[in-house]
């Protein structure tokens, strides 16, 4: 075995974008990730690196510009740039949430002016559900929009954006009450609206402020911002789709495949991890010997490399799941959930095999050791993967009479 998290049946056209995406991980992002990621800096020589290869056009059709590869090609490739460095694949992940949101469900206007700028890299998305007094409930957000004449108002606070300053595209999920009457189930009063300002912080439109950086334990590199809309104008053809009320359902199909995205980074973080623990316990020497001949040393790795292998395969079962058009909130929850888990065990592991040097902002892992709890959160948390696998579960196994 070469190395491990192999994935069978890829074409020759998944398997050249796989090695190209490889050797530009290894050679433009590894060897400088901890210092950027200690700056606190946006890695703007990588992002220009990633246009150069087409990646932003990965998965945008042909038709647009774009790639056309499926979603299993793009987690595969998240996995590889998340080996690198985890920040750079939130960079492109909201960017295709929004790309993937248009190309399902947007009106062919919005796909004729956006997808071919989003896969020269020229747009880049970003998206937003949550806000300050809300966490994973949907249902509560009090963001809301006001239609007057041709253009709609939008009022109130987001949080967590991801490339809030860097982008130039937001797709925004509010309450719009029109032709909902009172009573409506919250999840269909809601509608998502494709908002363009201009990259920064501060107010990047009449309305739409970016106060600035989120400080943050990890994932640094990568802005993460609040979004305050105080009387925003949006006109009515930024309407996702056309028609308002559907904005849920369109997040949430945007969520599976940053769900599987998650589940990707979680697989990139945990492969990278288990390489920095066997590198360095086959140079680690105690008591006359590698610390890798100590069984306790193997026992470690040999869970730590059946755990990347398991998160793998769920990975790419709940890509290839979504690729053929099924329902695959089951597998990505599964997925996500799994990942996550495993890259958290077993980045600390390596940490604990690198003993008192993983501490130290030297060695990689005490990088990768910040990075790794925000996949726990990250598209929702374990608790909420698992009370959607639990709802799917009694689905599909409920008794009958």
């Amino acid at each position: 075995m070469a190395r491990l998290a192999q994935t069978a049946g890829l074409t020759d056209v998944q398997q050249e974008i796989l090695s190209t995406v490889r050797d530009f991980v290894d050679k433009e992002i590894i060897p400088v990730a901890t210092e950027l990621e200690h700056r606190d800096e946006y890695p703007q020589d990588i992002v220009d690196g990633l246009k150069e290869l087409g990646l932003f056009g990965l998965m945008i059709p042909e038709e647009y510009g774009g790639l056309g590869e499926s979603l299993l090609t793009y987690a595969l490739c998240v996995e590889e740039i998340a080996r690198g460095w985890m920040s750079v694949s939130g960079i492109i992940n909201t960017h295709f949430i929004v790309a993937y949101m248009i190309k399902q469900h947007g009106t062919q206007e919005q796909k004729d002016h956006f997808l071919p700028r989003m896969a020269l890299g020229e747009t880049r998305g970003a998206f937003s559900m949550s806000e300050p007094a809300l966490g994973s409930d949907v249902s509560a957000i009090s963001s809301k929009a006001v239609k007057d004449g041709d253009e709609y108002v939008l009022n109130g606070q987001k949080m967590w954006l991801t490339n809030g300053g860097s982008s130039n595209l937001v797709a925004v999920l509010v309450r719009s009450d029109e032709g909902h009457p009172e009573g409506t189930a919250p999840h269909k009063s809601m509608t998502t609206f494709l908002v363009e300002k201009e990259p920064g912080f501060g107010e990047v439109r009449p309305g739409l402020t970016i106060p600035g950086k989120i400080d943050k334990m990890g994932y640094k590199g990568v802005d993460t911002t609040e979004l305050i809309m105080d009387g925003l104008r949006i006109p009515a053809d930024r309407v996702l789709g056309g028609t308002t009320g559907r904005g849920f359902y369109q997040m949430m199909d945007g969520v599976e495949v940053g769900r599987v995205n998650v589940a990707a980074r979680g697989c990139g973080v945990a492969q990278r991890a288990f390489e920095l623990g066997v590198s360095y316990a086959q140079q680690r020497h105690t008591f006359g010997k590698a610390i890798a001949q100590h069984q306790a040393i193997q026992f470690k790795l040999a869970e730590m490399a059946t755990k990347v292998e398991a998160a793998h395969a769920m990975m790419v079962n709940a890509a290839r799941k979504k690729d053929s058009g099924e329902r695959n909130d089951l597998e990505a929850g599964m997925a996500k959930y799994l990942a996550s888990e495993y890259c958290k065990e077993v980045v600390e592991d390596a940490f604990r095999i690198h003993g008192g040097y993983g501490f130290s902002k030297e060695y990689e892992i005490e990088r990768l050791y910040r990075e790794a709890p925000m996949l726990l959160i990250g598209e929702g948390t374990a608790e909420i993967q698992k009370m959607i696998i639990g709802r799917r579960l009694l689905e599909e196994y409920r008794l009958q009479g």
